[in-house]
C-alpha cells in the first residue's frame, strides 16, 4: 500500500465503531499504520454479520457463510499478507452454488472452472452466450480497473487523482453502460422474454446486490455474476465464519489496538470530536474523545448519531432510500443422514415463478469443517423479507416468525430429510434479532442495494460531509460481503493515511 505523507493536522487516536469485517479491517491496517486505534462493538463478540453463535454442539453462522478474495491477489490475501496473519483455512466452493428453479430437480451448477461453467449454462440457457460474452468482457474491464486501486465515489482531489490514474482506455469504453441495469442488457440481446435465465438471473443477483435483474447497475452485475469462477471464487471457512474476524482481532491487537465488546456508540459530537459510549457490562455512559471516527455502520444508523451535525442534503438522500431489506433465516442442527448425498455447500432454492416465489439461499455444513459434531451437520437457511412487518403490531410477532419458519422448512424438504428424529436443534432469527445484536437499523442486512444510484460514481462515499468522519461497510463502494468491505476499508485507510499521517 503506497502512502502519501501530506497530512495537515496530526491525528493520533482514532475511534472505529463496529468490530465488522469492514471495521476491524481499517482499524487492524491503521494500527500498524502506527494511529492509537480503539473499537468500539455493542455486541459480545465481533463480526458483526459475520460473526457465529452455538447451540449443544453446532456452530452456527449468524448470517454471512461464504467468502470471496482467498485466491492469489485477492483482497483477503493482500490484506492478511499486510497485516503478517495467516489466512484461514478454507475450502474452494465448486460449485459455488447448485440453483433450483421451480419443478426442477436438475439443479444449475455454478461451477468454479470457466469452461466449465460455459458448457452448464449453455445447457441451460441456449442462445444466450453473447449476453455472458458481453458480461465476461466487461467484468474484466471492470475488475482491472478495480485492480488500479481507484477511490470510488471521489470527493478529494485526492481521490480524483486515484480515480483518474486507474483509468484506461478500456475503462472509458465501460462508461456507456455506467446507467444501464443486467435488466437493460437482457432486452438488448432479445433476452427479456427468457423466464428461466430471467429468474436465475434475479436469484443470483438478489445474493450480491440485494435487488433483482431489473435495478441491478450493469457493471456492479458483471462482477457479481463472475466473481464464482477462477481466478476468484468463492471460499467455504474451516470452522466458522468467526475465524476471519478471530485473525483480524489477532492482528488489531499485534499493532496495540485495542477492542472493547459490549460497548455501544449513542451519539457522536463535534468539537471537540467525541463518542457517547453506553457500557452494558456496568451500565455506565461516558464520553470518549477522538481525533478521527472511522463508522462501520450503515448510513442510517450514521444519520441517527450525527443528528443535526450532518447537513440537511445528507440527511435527505438517506430518508429517500429505498428500504433496504431484511433477512429471516433458520438454523438447523441435524444428522448428516438428513442432508442429500453429494450436497454442495450452497444451494439456492425457487418454490413458484412470479411474485409469489419465494427464494431460500441454504448453506450446508461439510463433513469436518467444525461446524457440527461427527456424524452430524447445520443448515442454514435464509430469505429476503422487507423489515416493516416485523416490527408492526398487525401479526404478533411470535405467530409471524413460526409461520416463516414452518415455510421455510417445508420448502427445505424438497431437498432434506427432516423430521423429529433428524432435527436435533431449531432456532429463527428475523429483522427484529440482527436489530437487537448487531444494531443495525431496522436489522437491515447486505447493504443498499446496488441500483444505479446507489453504485459506484454515485454511492455513498467513504468520507462523509465531517472532515474527521469516515464511513466503511457494505452501504459504501464496492458494498456488500467480507471482499466487498474489505475493499472499502482499504480504501478508507489510504485515504486517512494520504491527509492525515
Amino acid at each position: 500500500m503506497v502512502l502519501s505523507s501530506s497530512s495537515h493536522r496530526r491525528v493520533q487516536r482514532i475511534a472505529v465503531i463496529g468490530a465488522g469485517i469492514g471495521g476491524l479491517t481499517a482499524a487492524a491496517l491503521l494500527a500498524k499504520q502506527g494511529f492509537r486505534v480503539t473499537v468500539y462493538e455493542q455486541a459480545d463478540l465481533p463480526g458483526g454479520c459475520a460473526s457465529t453463535f452455538r447451540r449443544r454442539g453446532f456452530t452456527f453462522d449468524v448470517g454471512a457463510t461464504q467468502v470471496g478474495g482467498f485466491g492469489p491477489g485477492g483482497i483477503h490475501t493482500q490484506i492478511f499478507a499486510e497485516l503478517g496473519v495467516p489466512l484461514p483455512e478454507s475450502t474452494p466452493c465448486d460449485p459455488a452454488c447448485a440453483v433450483y428453479l421451480p419443478g426442477e430437480t436438475e439443479p444449475i451448477r455454478v461451477w468454479r472452472h470457466p469452461e466449465r461453467w460455459r458448457a452448464e449454462r449453455q445447457h441451460h440457457f441456449p442462445g444466450s452466450e453473447p449476453f455472458w460474452q458481453f458480461l465476461g468482457d466487461l467484468f474484466a474491464r471492470s475488475w482491472r480497473f478495480q485492480n488500479r486501486n481507484p477511490v470510488l465515489p471521489p470527493r478529494h482531489p485526492w481521490d480524483f487523482w486515484q480515480a483518474l490514474r486507474a483509468m484506461r482506455w478500456d475503462t472509458l469504453d465501460t462508461l456507456p453502460f455506467t446507467f444501464s441495469t443486467v435488466g437493460d442488457a437482457l432486452a438488448g440481446f432479445g433476452l427479456a422474454d427468457d423466464r428461466r435465465l430471467r429468474t436465475f438471473l434475479d436469484l443470483q443477483l438478489k445474493l450480491y446486490s440485494q435487488v433483482d435483474a431489473s435495478e441491478t447497475a450493469l457493471l456492479y452485475g458483471a462482477t457479481a455474476l463472475a466473481v464464482a469462477q477462477a481466478p476468484l471464487g468463492i471460499d467455504h471457512l474451516h470452522g466458522s465464519m468467526q475465524v476471519l474476524s478471530d485473525r483480524l482481532v489477532t492482528a488489531l491487537k499485534n499493532y496495540h489496538g485495542t477492542l472493547h465488546c459490549r460497548q455501544r456508540v449513542q451519539a457522536i459530537a463535534l468539537n471537540p470530536l467525541r463518542l457517547s459510549i453506553h457500557d452494558s457490562r456496568h451500565q455506565q455512559t461516558s464520553w470518549q474523545e477522538a481525533d478521527l471516527i472511522v463508522a462501520n455502520i450503515p448510513i442510517h444508523n450514521l444519520a441517527a448519531l450525527l443528528g443535526e451535525h450532518l447537513p440537511r442534503g445528507y440527511q435527505q438522500r438517506v430518508a429517500q432510500l429505498p428500504e433496504p431489506t431484511g433477512a429471516f433465516v433458520v438454523y438447523l442442527g441435524v444428522h448428516r443422514s438428513a442432508l442429500p448425498d453429494h450436497a454442495p455447500p450452497h444451494l439456492q432454492v425457487l418454490d413458484a415463478y412470479g411474485s409469489q416465489g419465494r427464494s431460500l439461499f441454504v448453506s450446508l455444513s461439510q463433513e469436518g469443517d467444525g461446524r457440527a459434531p461427527t456424524g452430524y451437520a447445520t443448515i442454514t437457511a435464509s430469505e429476503f423479507t422487507p423489515a416493516a412487518p416485523w416490527f408492526a403490531a398487525d401479526v404478533p410477532y411470535e405467530t409471524l416468525k413460526e409461520q416463516f419458519t414452518q415455510r421455510a422448512i417445508a420448502q427445505l424438504q424438497a431437498h432434506c430429510s427432516l423430521n423429529a428424529a433428524t432435527v436435533i436443534v431449531r432456532e429463527a432469527a428475523t429483522p427484529c434479532t440482527f436489530a437487537r445484536y448487531t444494531a443495525r437499523h431496522r436489522g437491515y442486512v447486505g447493504g443498499l442495494g446496488m441500483r444505479v444510484p446507489e453504485f459506484g460514481p454515485f454511492a455513498f462515499s467513504s468520507r462523509t460531509p465531517l472532515e474527521r468522519v469516515f464511513l466503511v461497510g457494505d452501504n459504501i463502494h464496492p458494498g456488500e460481503g467480507t471482499a466487498g468491505v474489505s475493499y472499502g476499508a482499504q480504501t478508507v485507510v489510504r485515504q486517512i493515511c494520504q491527509q492525515f499521517g
